[in-house]
């Protein structure tokens, strides 16, 4: 079967390779892969900066039809359309594990660095962290559930939002844009969404699709004003950080409402940040941070996404075949491209 794979280590070293068809092991079932979406982690992986285990199948954003199990599989069968928990590996004996928390196992590896992932014609997965998706459910939609997912377990069941919420949004990519709609759908009176010039004519003009139209080009608005006059001085009650940019997530305690929730999804990769540490403290701040998803979040995504509260699936920008891969890459580093789906 033809596969995208990283095949050793540095920058770069992906190609298209024809590499043997999966067998289920106990357990397992065999999918045949409809969708797979691009992940930062992805890129990371392209350029070095992620751990993972060459050679590799790239790719945990996945979906597609069980066309084979295991003979001691009971949960599911085949013909159904699923998506999947990227929790492999995890060793089912650690103080996390034990505590119901495999999705930040140490030894966990996740497909598309890990293990072979979904940028592949099939993938064989644990049916134990798989999940049914809806017959009315198009594969754009499926392909877009873990991202979702991760805002659900980030935003919704850590940080918690409440009815009434005024939600500041750092950073309008595909997460940033997915927690936006995510806030909208439970409660939140509005959002607010900080970006850079970088992020005005592909996702800024999607976030006015989206009915989003709170967005600040730190070019142009000082941003820490523009948050205080659209809360009459209060702050914001939620500041979701998913840009990673040091100087961005320095600014968050001066917009942020007193005893208001930051919610922490992007990763600075690597970089130091020099934050005013009492700013916090005197906000009386709750600062959450994430990583991975819940159990619960998938289908609570799943759910959101197909009743239309949560249109992720309108973030994809791009739908290649796997052999276009590179292009496609090429574009999200540009920021030419916001969500990317690639169909082997």
């Amino acid at each position: 079967m033809k596969a995208l794979v990283k095949t050793q280590k540095g920058i770069g070293n992906i190609e298209i390779r024809d590499i043997p068809e999966p067998i289920p092991s106990s357990g397992e079932v065999k999918i045949k892969i409809a969708a797979c979406g691009i992940c930062g982690t992805d890129i990371h992986v392209k350029n070095d900066c992620f751990p993972y285990w060459p050679p590799v199948v790239l790719g945990h954003e996945f979906t597609g039809e069980i066309i084979e199990t295991a003979k001691d599989c009971k949960t599911f069968k085949v013909g159904d359309k699923v998506v999947a928990e990227p929790h492999t590996k995890a060793c089912g004996n650690c103080y996390l594990c034990r505590t119901g928390n495999i999705q930040i196992c140490s030894a966990k590896r996740s497909p598309g660095w890990g293990i072979d992932g979904g940028m592949a014609e099939y993938i064989c997965y644990p049916e134990k962290l798989l999940h049914k998706i809806p017959d009315s459910m198009t594969w754009e939609q499926a392909a877009v559930v873990e991202p979702t997912a991760n805002i659900v377990t980030d935003l919704l069941e850590r940080t918690g939002i409440q009815a009434g919420d005024f939600v500041v949004v750092q950073g309008p990519g595909p997460i940033g844009l997915i927690a936006a709609m995510a806030a909208k759908a439970v409660g939140a009176r509005d959002v607010a969404i900080i970006g850079t010039p970088g992020d005005v004519e592909l996702r800024f003009a999607k976030a006015k699709e989206l009915g989003l139209n709170n967005l600040i080009n730190i070019a142009e608005t000082d941003p820490v004003k523009a948050i205080m006059d659209l809360t009459n001085g209060l702050g914001a009650d939620v500041v979701v950080e998913c840009s990673g940019a040091p100087k961005a997530i320095e600014m968050v305690p001066d917009f942020l409402k007193k005893m208001g929730k930051v919610c922490v999804v992007g990763l600075t990769g690597g970089k130091t940040v020099n934050i005013n540490w009492d700013k916090f403290a005197f906000k009386v701040a709750t600062v959450v941070f994430n990583l991975s998803t819940f159990y619960t979040s998938w289908d609570k995504a799943i759910s959101l996404i197909s009743s239309g509260r949560v249109p992720a699936e309108k973030l994809i920008t791009h739908k290649e075949p796997l052999e276009n891969w590179q292009k496609v890459f090429e574009d999200i580093e540009k920021l030419k491209a916001l969500k990317a789906i690639l169909i082997p």
